[in-house]
């Protein structure tokens, strides 16, 4: 299982509207898991943010049903080009270049039990000036972005947000914004990302508990087909490497799988290129004022009496004392010198005539 020096390679096993799933080859351990961490909690995509509620007869709290609201996945295909974040963003408070309005205003005047679900919010544009703000991102918007995973289309069971009688309203205002899963879990465009490698266990990374039998309580999975099985005469290699890897990835409906693995690939590629460039560094010169390291604190080491010299307290230097001058009242000491060097280092404070006099108002401080 060592990995050669060969190009990576991506094979799809099966390609579906919501979930993908293919084998990654020729890469280590570390690099599959970076890209399942990046497709996870790196991509971004839009999602409700705040809610301000106008209207609540319902029987759940204003707390309940926010909560509720920014689980909701929402459009975001191209999201990284068409959105920009709010924190980037020149306007006031809301445009819309940083951020997607959304209403929901529901009544029910019947004897029955009303469904409030994703479908009833609605986006409409805002009503604060945009003209603070200006670029090319609501041009590569596509004509669902914003709107809920789902809405319009039959055969997708929309989110339900909560139920209500003859009499009972729900009015408000959402405010969907940018952000990636770091920030919250609501902006991660996928349900589940996960990776199998070596099914057969050849190089024993995982211990199963097991009862009785290990090979009935722990079914291998159907990735074992993509590998030969274990002989029993086949000694133990203590180098191996695993170099292939068996991904499934399912998007909640905000981003397609597609979308999802391959702006992920982008992102990890990103996050490489930086760290490289960083690496990279002609030299610290430019960070430190004093070279190649910050000497301002410290003097050549033939006489040094700064802090980073030992000459001054046991080579050379003089001991702690009185400082020459001294006058006989002098109660304090002197640090040490550098040998040839008539400057003192700091004094400590002295004290008048009367030193046992507790009154130290005449104290004078430190000095040179």
């Amino acid at each position: 299982m060592q990995t050669d020096l060969v190009e990576p390679t991506v094979r799809i096993r099966e390609l579906k509207k919501d979930r993908v799933n293919f084998v990654l080859e020729n890469v280590d351990l570390a690099f599959a898991n970076s890209l399942r961490r990046v497709m996870m909690a790196d991509i971004p995509t839009i999602a409700i943010d705040l809610v301000e509620i106008q209207t609540n007869l319902t029987v759940l709290p204003d707390e309940f049903i926010a909560h509720r609201l920014g689980m909701v996945p929402l459009v975001s295909t191209n999201c990284d080009e068409a959105m920009k974040y709010n924190r980037d963003c020149n306007c006031i408070s809301f445009c819309d270049y940083c951020s997607i309005r959304l209403e929901l205003d529901v009544r029910c005047d019947e004897a029955v039990t009303m469904d409030i679900t994703s479908n009833h919010l609605e986006v409409v544009a805002h009503q604060e000036d945009s003209m603070l703000e200006s670029g090319d991102e609501l041009s590569k918007r596509s004509h669902d972005f914003g709107h809920p995973v789902g809405k319009g289309i039959a055969g997708v069971p929309p989110v339900l947000l909560c139920k209500i009688r003859k009499g009972q309203s729900l009015k408000m205002t959402c405010i969907a914004k940018k952000g990636i899963a770091k920030e919250h879990a609501k902006w991660s465009p996928c349900s589940a990302v996960s990776f199998e490698y070596d099914p057969y266990n050849k190089l024993r990374h995982t211990t199963y508990w097991f009862e009785i039998n290990e090979r009935d309580e722990w079914p291998l999975s159907d990735n074992k087909l993509e590998e030969d099985p274990p002989r029993d005469d086949e000694l133990f290699d203590f180098n191996a490497k695993p170099n292939k890897f068996y991904f499934e990835v399912e998007t909640d409906g905000s981003l397609g799988p597609q979308e999802v693995v391959l702006k992920g690939l982008a992102e990890l590629q990103k996050k490489l290129a930086n760290l490289i460039l960083g690496l990279k560094s002609d030299d610290l010169d430019g960070m430190l004022p004093g070279g190649d390291m910050d000497t301002r604190y410290e003097k050549d080491a033939g006489g040094g009496a700064g802090w980073g010299s030992n000459n001054a307290w046991d080579q050379g230097g003089d001991a702690w004392t009185r400082p020459p001058d001294a006058p006989a009242d002098w109660v304090g000491w002197a640090s040490p010198k550098a040998p040839g060097d008539p400057q003192i280092g700091w004094t400590s404070p002295k004290v008048p005539d009367n030193s046992n006099n507790n009154n130290n108002s005449n104290m004078a401080g430190w000095s040179l």
